[in-house]
């Protein structure tokens, strides 16, 4: 009867060490290194972005934030590993419109589902694209080239970074919103098909506004508008989608941190509560600014939200587009 009542005495010891540590635990946080995931590769804006918020990210939670490369698969690879990773906090993703939203409504097979698979963390940064025509082309603004585009059909072409991807749908929606037609070029990545673009070998590419704004200020490229609601800081300048003539248009590209599912709320918060206190800070917004990038930063549950409307936006776009990748 004695070993019996020590026993349970033990055992309710025990329970009560473990229930008692969890929160230490969670307050403890972060004991160690973060890793974010970028699944692209580095060099690319989304790269960019990651190690700019990622550094002053770490400063404010007193560990480093290592960014960590894993291209492949339309960013499929880099987000499944995250989604398959310990739910601790320690290894997050930059995810953008591609790995939450696009990727969904174009690949054949997914490897994970971008709501139920992840713990929104933060929206970052938006980023605008911009359409972009070579000065050679006729159209000078663009009501004046969906004039063109409706007296000569399917005449004209545009360039994009590959089938299924946002500058692929983002013409996409140009075509369906307007009425018009054009043939798709992709390409292997944004870069050869803005370099096309420049030479004159393809008159027309939606792109992401950082990529092209040298070439537009140079002369080399003619800007005729960005796709947000609202004009952008870079380039004050260029009228937005709907102030040229084509209402009811909005692309853009984002940037948000997920973590793994059931990643625990305290930790998710102290994420969320660094990641916007880092893109609020002065020397990150210049460095974001610069590169057109807008902050924005939201609760996870905003975050989770707009992915979801993300996902209902662009999947009627690509199936429309008949965009498809194995």
């Amino acid at each position: 009867m004695i070993e019996f009542h020590t026993r349970r005495a033990v055992f309710a010891f025990m329970a009560a060490m473990l229930l008692g540590a969890a929160p230490v635990l969670a307050q403890g946080f972060p004991s160690r290194s973060i890793t974010l995931v970028v699944p692209f590769a580095a060099g690319g804006s989304t790269d960019i972005i990651a190690r700019i918020i990622g550094q002053k990210m770490g400063e404010i939670l007193g560990q480093s934030v290592v960014i960590e490369n894993r291209a492949g698969a339309g960013g499929n690879l880099g987000s499944n590993g995250v989604a398959k990773a310990n739910p601790d906090g320690y290894t997050i993703l930059m995810g953008t419109v591609s790995t939450h939203a696009i990727n969904s409504a174009v690949f054949k097979s997914m490897p994970y589902d971008p709501v139920a698979d992840f713990e929104p963390v933060s929206l970052l940064v938006s980023v605008p694209n911009v359409l972009v025509v070579h000065p050679d082309f006729p159209a000078k603004d663009v009501k004046a080239m969906i004039a063109l585009l409706k007296a000569e059909p399917e005449k004209h072409a545009y360039a994009s970074s590959g089938v299924g991807t946002p500058l692929h749908l983002s013409g996409e929606l140009f075509k369906s919103l307007s009425g018009t037609k054009m043939q798709h070029i992709p390409y292997r990545g944004a870069g050869p098909a803005l370099n096309d673009v420049v030479a004159g070998k393809v008159p027309v590419m939606f792109d992401n506004l950082p990529s092209s704004t040298q070439f537009i200020k140079s002369g080399q490229l003619r800007g005729l508008a960005v796709t947000t609601r609202t004009r952008s800081m870079a380039m004050p300048d260029l009228p937005t989608m709907e102030e040229a003539g084509l209402p009811g248009y909005e692309t853009y590209t984002w940037n948000a941190l997920f973590a793994p599912p059931k990643t625990p709320k305290d930790v998710v918060a102290k994420l969320n509560d660094a990641a916007n206190r880092a893109i609020k800070d002065p020397a990150v917004a210049a460095k974001l600014a610069e590169l057109s990038a807008t902050p924005v930063g939201t609760t996870p549950d905003a975050l989770r939200e707009m992915v979801k409307a993300e996902i209902a936006k662009w999947g009627p776009i690509a199936k429309a587009a008949g965009a498809s990748v194995e």
